[in-house]
């Protein structure tokens, strides 16, 4: 890729000249020049004219930028430059999902706005940030007319200051607790600003199907669009049966529902490790927490209640569960639950297993990546024309933890794994699942197409050479292949390079192109 200077009187800002455009819609690949000025595709085709800067993008694709819809970027303010989305190509964002969002959706905004970051960014309200506000500590129950009133009240007001939507996290307290017509109230106030509703769901393994009955439910019964977030079969109890998953999410289609999903392109999951233990024996929060593991006989209770989830899992231990970040003990990072009780206590029975969680958890909790879906089932998933493309990731700190390596190599790893060297998928197709797909999903007007008009969010890639380098066991990588990538026509990554720049904005809900 060079660089060259166009004359004084320049019509162009940049000119992408010599590239293979994928234009993000699923139509073919073609070869053309591409204008950007103040901001925006200007021309695509034949180009002619002065630009400021011209680049020759020979031997390289050009598609728009690509669209994370599910990340968990709340705290973009505090790390702008968000390097390791850039770096992979994405340009936009939707945050807030699983339940957890920024409390003040107007103030997220301004702070963002105010700092100046690399990406355009959208925000969920997080349904269990609402009700764990709301409902004062003491979640397992339904709550009060008055509670339910407030938390319409907040959503609705995160809504107007320009939410796109609703997630769940179905599987964490204080959502976990929350019964189907609460969740339908509150999507009610959603679909009433044309927002979508994106689920965690309750259950992603041998429950699934009821899990999805709810999630069909709150769509039917609101009234509006609903997002099944990072679908998966998890654990071996569960797997084979993708094409059955896909099939009921077609028949509700087919019913008259609008249901689409998402998914990272790997093996494994990633949560607190809290997510080992039954939520009763944490409700209450981390003092009701001690007071049980302090009662021998609820204790007992806890632990053969680990057993069994256990059990019904297909599993015999915990060596599928891997610490990523354990804050009070980094020694621990990296080493599975199975290593790490043997690191902790001499032992690495079950019973020790579930003691060093315990223990874990006691002392503030640790992050977890969890090894338990297939590889089958996630091609199945991955083929689908309505599964989009998303990390789960946050602004990932550069060299802390182990964390899942999708926050650094996702939509690398699809393109050079799936597109080219697996051929699970067209490059036409995968592009689309990263860009126009989730752009007319989320109503992200503007975003996602490579055509004249649309902001100028895009990404040159070598398809020869791109890849992800971050490992299970070694994350901190960023992947190889991707040149340039520019936010709203300015670059961000040049030369494979991040340039400092900030051009990201927020995305409010019903704002103008």
């Amino acid at each position: 890729m060079t660089l060259g200077s166009g004359g004084t009187a320049a019509d162009f800002d940049i000119v992408l000249r010599h590239g293979r455009v994928v234009d993000g819609t699923g139509n073919p690949a073609s070869f053309a020049d591409v204008a950007v000025k103040d901001g925006r595709i200007a021309v695509v085709g034949r180009v002619e004219g002065q630009a400021k800067s011209e680049l020759d993008l020979r031997g390289l694709v050009l598609a728009p930028g690509f669209i994370d819809v599910h990340t968990h970027v709340d705290e973009l303010a505090e790390q702008p430059l968000a390097e390791n989305f850039i770096r992979m190509g994405v340009t936009t964002v939707v945050t807030g999902n699983c339940g957890e969002s920024a409390p003040d959706v107007r103030r997220f905004f301004a702070d963002i706005e105010r700092t100046g970051v690399t990406l355009n960014t959208a925000t969920l309200v997080g349904h269990g940030t609402v009700r764990g506000r709301v409902m004062g500590g003491s979640f397992d129950r339904e709550p009060s007319a008055d509670e339910l009133a407030r938390m319409k009240s907040e959503v609705g007001q995160a809504m107007r200051d320009g939410a796109i939507g609703m997630s769940t996290g179905l599987i964490y307290p204080p959502g976990s607790f929350a019964r189907t017509p609460e969740i339908v109230e509150l999507a009610r106030v959603v679909a009433a600003h044309d927002g979508l509703y994106a689920s965690h769901m309750r259950n992603e393994g041998r429950e699934i199907f009821p899990a999805l009955d709810e999630v069909f439910r709150v769509a039917r019964e609101a009234g509006l669009r609903a997002e099944v977030s990072h679908i998966k079969l998890s654990g071996p109890a569960s797997w084979g049966q993708a094409d059955t998953v896909l099939g009921t999410i077609e028949r509700a289609r087919a019913e008259g529902l609008d249901i689409t999903q998402d998914q990272y392109s790997y093996t494994a999951a990633s949560t607190g490790l809290s997510q080992l233990i039954p939520d009763q024996a944490l409700e209450g929060g981390a003092a009701e927490f001690a007071r049980r593991l302090a009662d021998p006989a609820s204790k007992a209770d806890l632990i053969a209640g680990m057993k069994r989830i256990l059990d019904r899992g297909g599993r015999t231990n915990y060596a599928y569960a891997v610490i990523a970040f354990c804050k009070h003990d980094q020694t621990l990072n990296g080493l599975n639950v199975v290593e790490a009780a043997r690191a902790r206590r001499g032992s690495d029975t079950l019973d020790d297993q579930i003691e060093t969680i315990l223990d874990i958890e006691l002392r503030g909790g640790a992050d977890g990546v969890f090894h338990g879906i297939n590889e089958q089932d996630l091609q199945t998933f991955l083929r689908h024309p309505n599964t989009m493309i998303a990390s789960d990731s946050s602004v990932r700190r550069f060299g802390q933890g182990v964390p899942h390596p999708r926050g650094y190599g996702n939509n690398a790893r699809v393109l050079g794994r799936y597109v080219r060297e697996l051929k699970v998928l067209r490059l036409e197709d995968a592009i689309r699942k990263m860009t126009s797909l989730p752009a007319a999903t989320f109503r992200l007007e503007g975003r996602g197409q490579l055509r004249p008009g649309a902001w100028a969010d895009l990404v040159a890639f070598d398809p020869a050479t791109i890849r992800d380098t971050a490992t299970y066991n070694d994350p901190h990588h960023y992947p190889e292949g991707i040149p340039l990538v520019l936010v709203n026509g300015v670059p961000v990554v040049k030369d494979g390079q991040v340039t400092g720049a900030r051009p990201g904005r927020p995305l409010p809900h019903g704002s103008p192109l």
